[in-house]
């Protein structure tokens, strides 16, 4: 792999991991904590959305942010020539 190549496919990890790192602490601080209130306005199935979010959501939004992320590092690797076969 070409110097060019490898801070190309660092650069791709790394703005994967920086976008679900900031859905991650959007589902879990702001809506969870920030936004409590305005969200315990709503609710989804008799549960206000606020506490849904700080109880169950941010944990939801954590393992689906892990399949997302091992879908689309597949797919990074596979665009560098760095895949497993």
């Amino acid at each position: 792999m070409t110097p060019e190549n490898r801070s190309a496919y660092w650069r791709s990890n790394l703005r994967l991991v920086g976008l679900c790192l900031l859905i991650w602490f959007i589902c879990s601080y702001v809506f969870g904590i920030l936004l409590v209130e305005q969200l315990n306005t709503m609710r989804i199935g008799g549960i206000k959305l606020g506490f849904w979010f700080a109880q169950q959501g941010s944990i939801y939004v954590f393992v689906a942010l892990i399949f997302f992320y091992a879908w689309r590092m597949n797919k990074i690797d596979k665009k560098y020539d760095v895949h497993e076969e």
